[in-house]
């Protein structure tokens, strides 16, 4: 895929891997980390990448409705859910994703749904490479 023009770009430092700290060079976000499970605070990546990839699909349902010329809800949500599993191949993710958009039409919010998979980098990213699911909350 030819790139056009960079958007962004998030740098980060991360060291102790999931039992470590990062953040982000510009200060904006510091964080522990900790394995999924572990007791006392800090957030494991499998959490980071479900905030970031539910925010990232909001903002790409938000994209899709407006380029519809459709009043997009402003409680519109999206919750996720990131597993980490193991299996013969290895460890591996899968994803869920419930999609709540308040006031629409189930078949113009399914629609939505499906142009908002097509536009989002991080779905984009993952597709086929995990199983991932969208329903409509």
């Amino acid at each position: 895929m030819a790139i056009n023009t960079v958007l962004h770009t998030a740098r980060t430092l991360t060291s102790g891997g999931r039992n470590g700290a990062a953040h982000t060079l510009d200060g904006r976000l510091e964080i522990k980390l900790t394995p999924p499970g572990a007791p006392g605070g800090g957030a494991n990546p499998e959490q980071l990448l479900a905030i970031a990839w539910s925010a990232c699909l909001l903002g790409a349902l938000r994209h899709a409705a407006h380029a519809r010329k459709l009043v997009f809800p402003a409680s519109a949500a999206v919750g996720a859910e990131v597993d980490l599993a193991h299996g013969e191949q290895g460890f591996f993710l899968s994803a869920r994703f419930a999609v709540s958009l308040p006031g629409l039409d189930d078949e113009i919010a399914h629609r939505l749904i499906l142009a908002a998979q097509r536009n989002c980098p991080f779905t984009k990213a993952t597709t086929g490479n995990m199983a991932v699911s969208f329903v409509l909350a």
